[in-house]
């Protein structure tokens, strides 16, 4: 038996952001990290606020892979203010931290309290998904926490947000979504109706995420990412993810290389091992990603082959975006990071995201998909 909900409302394209001025509130709590503040992009959201006679406090204090520490400040300033409603302003730390936030204050609270998200990056899809990845800073460890009580209630995607995202970080948050579609795809729980999500997020992807990342005043192009990471998240919010977040987790835990760039250097490579390139027969798995090719139109005779392709066009996709394939080249040391191997593989082996992968790996094979991103490969 498979279920399909979807428990966010959606207000997208340009404008989308007026919304907020219908949205019933009485006192809101806005969580950002300090750069919404500094640039003024707060300002877009605060606005619509003004002379509706609602008290708004900001707390502007989230980092990046947001700590224990950083939720339990959050919540002490949730209790203070007593707000009604959570305004989640920024990328996925921002709001994973506010899911979190409204988790812990919903338990002692005497009021419902309404979370809205505002993604001002297209790449984690939080905003309509149960999922939240809080840091423990002293066991150098990420936990994805995962309830549907922490699916926001509105999600607002407006395009003119992302319009000033620097290249680097469109490209990283572009392939973290390339990669929620690849991982939902061939998930163990993926439906039709996942799939259908999945193979929408990742054609619209596939198809602009290089040039937005090039000629970062497409407006048509930011809207378009900014869907497609949404996409994303509805389709992995129900059929979850696989070893390449696992192992995601644990790296940028680690190394504090960015999410959806750590995402980036492993893609490949666990593609390359679902499908079972290693090994002599044809899985189920295999023919899902020749499916997945054949939509993004790479076809090359054989099944094996198609896949092939598709890997090799993603690896030049990524070349062209900047992005790096070896951990060397993020400013890790090799003998540090294969010394941390056993270790990161321990973690990645305990992540919740393994539980849904195609194909059950073992310690070793995960050991051994690190080492690629010293050694090469796909």
């Amino acid at each position: 038996m498979n279920y399909f909900q979807m428990g966010t409302q959606i207000i997208s394209g340009n404008g989308a952001l007026k919304a907020l001025k219908e949205i019933e509130m009485t006192s809101v709590l806005i969580i950002c990290d300090p750069y919404m503040v500094e640039s003024g992009k707060i300002d877009d959201v605060t606005s619509l606020l003004a002379g509706r006679e609602i008290d708004v406090t900001v707390f502007s204090d989230i980092i990046p892979d947001p700590t224990i520490e950083v939720v339990v400040k959050g919540v002490g300033e949730i209790c203070s203010c007593q707000a009604d409603t959570i305004i989640a302003l920024g990328g996925g730390s921002a709001i994973d931290s506010a899911k979190a936030i409204k988790e812990v204050y919903s338990h002692s609270a005497t009021q419902k309290v309404q979370l809205i998200a505002i993604p001002t990056t297209s790449g984690t899809g939080s905003e309509v998904t149960a999922f939240s990845v809080i840091s423990d800073s002293q066991k150098a460890e990420k936990y994805a926490l995962v309830d549907a009580s922490m699916i926001p209630n509105v999600a607002i995607l407006e395009p003119k947000l992302t319009e000033t995202v620097p290249s680097h970080i469109t490209a990283d948050t572009g392939v973290d979504v390339m990669t929620h579609c690849f991982e939902a795809y061939v998930s163990l729980k993926a439906t039709d109706f996942t799939d259908a999500c999945a193979e929408k997020g990742l054609r619209i992807a596939w198809k602009n995420l290089v040039q937005v990342v090039a000629f970062g005043e497409d407006s048509y192009g930011r809207e378009k990412l900014l869907n497609a990471s949404c996409l994303a998240g509805i389709a992995f919010n129900e059929a979850s993810l696989g070893i390449c977040h696992s192992l995601a987790h644990a790296l940028g835990a680690k190394f504090h290389i960015p999410h959806g760039r750590a995402n980036a250097l492993l893609l490949p490579h666990v593609i390359a091992y679902n499908a079972g390139m290693d090994l002599n027969q044809e899985t189920q798995t295999l023919f899902k990603y020749e499916s997945m090719a054949k939509l993004l139109g790479i076809e090359s005779g054989t099944t094996r082959g198609t896949v092939q392709s598709m890997i090799a066009q993603l690896n030049r996709q990524t070349k062209k975006m900047g992005i790096p394939r070896y951990v060397t080249d993020c400013g890790v040391d090799k003998e540090v990071f294969i010394n941390e191997i056993p270790e990161m593989a321990k973690l990645a082996m305990k992540d919740t995201c393994t539980l849904t992968n195609p194909r059950v790996p073992t310690h070793k094979e995960l050991e051994q998909i690190y080492l690629q991103l010293c050694q090469g490969g796909y």
